[in-house]
């Protein structure tokens, strides 16, 4: 049982991370701030160990063609009775109170139902037999169908009952937890619009292909890293991590609230404001310095150096308040408010925590993503009102990035928030003063959401996996080759099924294309790590998106390519089908006179220019001056040369963050991203500890 300090911080956490899920909800540039779908909230409030897993319910698919095993929790020695057509199991619960049973399924199909008996009794209806699918990563694969390209259509058109899905509801944990939250619903225009996108594609095309159902644990929070997803065994031989395992097994000693990220954790121990309720609308302010929020950080003697500061103002509001004339349009899915109340504060550095009345309403650490915080019914009031912000400011010209956008917005009245504000400075972030680990205050640490949201699930029954992450990871995008094949062996050894399929979204293009070869970048060698991992790992496969992407959007809407591509590596390396799977991808590099040759492997149907020319080609000697190339295909390979070099040596293709796709098979499949050359790029040796 969790203690009382444990229970009480879920409110608080649900409010502090509500940046993190800003990124699921990709057709918008703004950050929602309150809770959503996929967003990890802290622990909550313990409740009774339920006598079946809330993995297994009404409308899931079991997995077919292997024991599947179906636990839960029951008073000890508790005899209990599992029972599914003909075949019948029976188990005791141990002092732990845990039962298990293993069963064998029936053919695929259904529906059927699951019949638990023992001190309670449980009917699960609707039960289909079929192949199960881990869908797991951060926002871009938890993106819900309504956020991307044709969503109306789609949703409309999405009548498969026999594909379901499960979300697994976010929660970030220190210690082993063994229940999560969530529940299977069958697809359907009244469904689909919440599902995965990336998994819906993925789905429908394995479905209509091989005939049987199939369900989809949707296992992802928005803007984590791979190592969240991690257990610590994986993690502590690579030693990338000791600094922030030292920080959590500190943390679990001392009983911490189980935030999952830092920030928490050091506005706890630090932040003076916190302890002392600044937000508190009755407090007495009359000390605190008048400032301009353009100013306020040098005004208070922190120009350059990091800083926490509180600012207030107080504002006056008519009554009634101004309600809108029009409803206003649904910008935000979920339990939003819809009263047209909205408070705006622009972009922010590092970040930010914002209340109204005493009453926190939004907070975030996406520094580019402008603030746009909605605000419940019955907090803004007529007459007095006290808005407060908490800003942490990291670099010299952090802070209120936009000064002159602080506006809040009441039914149809705008009312602007510059000028003159108070404001006290809670931390002077220079030395001696330590600074956290990180910023974000969303899941971050290692280790969390696989004690909280994956470890759950195990020992269910599943096919295998798939994987959109590592947008979080692309700082370090040269140490994620050795993080994702660690998290993947991971997962297989705590699903115990043996190398199960493990299947790869390479990032797809983003930020604004260079016109000139660049030396390298955070993107570039996170996919060259995820290439490297699904060439390297046993049964995993990588589906290259590089032609799809949007240059000013990180959650690009058009999901369909991804999860046909997935789908594509699942029918072809797991259910046998003769289909290509793959674009072109580098076999072999032929020397000639002035020039290299480009010999590709799945070049099926003959290698194929999309656009106007072949592009993206890069060569350099041995001086290492990368210039673009001329290319041209000759059969199954590519010449590339260049006046400019004339002893090329190295070739890459397709080398930046948002490179023009030109080279395809026949099949119409991108060729991946490759280089020849060893030499170092920009993520290499980064380590943020």
């Amino acid at each position: 049982m969790k203690s009382h300090r444990t229970r009480e911080v879920s409110a608080i956490l649900i409010r502090r991370c509500v940046g993190v899920l800003a990124a699921v909800f990709a057709a918008q540039s703004i950050a929602w701030t309150q809770p959503t779908p996929g967003q990890a909230n802290a622990a909550a409030v313990a409740k009774p160990l339920p006598f079946v897993s809330t993995i297994f319910g009404d409308n899931m698919v079991l997995q077919r063609g292997k024991p599947d095993s179906i636990w839960g929790w029951s008073d000890p020695g508790d005899t209990v009775r599992v029972e599914m057509g003909d075949k019948v199991v029976t188990a005791t619960a141990g002092a732990d109170r845990r039962w298990q049973v293993k069963l064998q399924p029936p053919g695929p199909g259904g529906p059927y139902t699951i019949k638990i008996t023992g001190h309670q009794s449980v009917e699960l209806h609707n039960v289909l037999v079929g192949d199960v699918w881990l869908c797991g990563g951060q926002s871009n694969m938890g993106l819900p169908l309504r956020f991307t390209k044709n969503a109306d259509e789609e949703i409309k058109a999405a009548n498969y009952p026999e594909i379901r899905f499960f979300t697994v509801g976010g929660h970030p944990a220190y210690h082993h937890v063994d229940v999560i939250e969530g529940n299977w619903r069958v697809v359907s225009p009244d469904t689909a619009s919440w599902m995965s996108a990336v998994g819906y594609y993925f789905a429908r095309k394995l479905q209509q292909e091989i005939h049987v159902p199939i369900g989809l644990v949707v296992d992802s929070v928005g803007g984590t890293p791979a190592e969240s997803w991690t257990s610590a065994a994986a993690l502590r031989p690579l030693h990338d991590f000791d600094v922030p395992l030292a920080e959590l097994d500190h943390l679990k000693a001392e009983g911490a609230p189980e935030y999952g990220n830092y920030i928490s954790h050091w506005y706890d121990h630090y932040d003076v404001g916190q302890k002392n309720n600044w937000a508190a609308p009755d407090l007495d302010d009359s000390t605190w310095k008048r400032v301009t929020l353009a100013g306020g950080f040098a005004e208070l003697g922190v120009p350059d150096t990091p800083a926490l500061v509180w600012f207030r103002k107080e504002i006056t509001l008519p009554d009634p308040l101004p309600k809108a004339s029009a409803p206003q349009s649904s910008p935000a899915p979920g339990p939003f408010p819809r009263g047209g109340s909205t408070l705006f504060l622009g972009e922010i550095e590092r970040m930010d925590t914002a209340y109204i009345n005493g009453t926190e309403v939004g907070g975030s650490a996406w520094v580019e993503n402008p603030r746009r915080y909605f605000i419940w019914d019955g907090i803004l009031k007529p007459g007095r009102n006290v808005i407060v912000i908490r800003v942490l400011k990291i670099k010299p010209d952090g802070g209120f990035l936009n000064p002159g956008d602080l506006h809040l917005t009441v039914g149809d009245q705008n009312v602007p928030l510059t000028g003159e504000w108070k404001a006290k400075l809670s931390v002077d972030g220079r030395p001696p003063q330590p600074l956290p680990i990180a910023y974000e205050n969303w899941p971050v640490m290692p280790t969390v959401l696989y004690e909280g949201m994956l470890a759950p699930l195990s020992p269910l029954s599943l096919t295998g996996a798939i994987w959109y992450q590592g947008e979080q990871n692309s700082p370090r995008g040269f140490q994620y080759r050795k993080i994702l094949p660690a998290m993947i062996a991971d997962w297989r050894s705590l699903f115990a099924q043996g190398d199960f399929p493990f299947y790869i979204v390479g990032l797809p293009a983003f930020t604004k294309r260079s016109p000139v070869p660049v030396d390298g970048d955070d993107w570039t060698e996170t996919r060259e790590s995820q290439a490297i991992a699904a060439a390297t790992v046993p049964n995993s496969c990588l589906a290259v998106t590089i032609d799809t992407g949007d240059p000013d959007n990180i959650h690009a809407k058009e999901k369909q390519p991804v999860g046909d591509r997935l789908a594509l590596c699942a029918l072809a390396k797991h259910y046998g089908k003769k289909v290509a799977y793959s674009g072109p991808t580098l076999e072999s590099v032929e020397r000639l006179p002035g020039s290299l040759r480009l010999h590709f492997a799945h070049a099926d149907g003959g290698l194929v220019v999309k656009g106007d020319k072949l592009e993206e080609f890069s060569i350099a000697g041995d001086d290492r001056k990368w210039v673009w190339a001329e290319a041209r295909i000759e059969g199954d390979s590519v010449v590339v040369s260049s006046p400019a070099v004339p002893h090329p040596t190295q070739v890459r293709y397709a080398w930046q963050s948002n490179p023009a796709a030109t080279l395809f098979n026949g099949a119409g499949l991108p060729a991946a991203p490759f280089r020849t050359d060893t030499w170092p790029g920009e993520t290499e040796g980064h380590r943020p500890y």
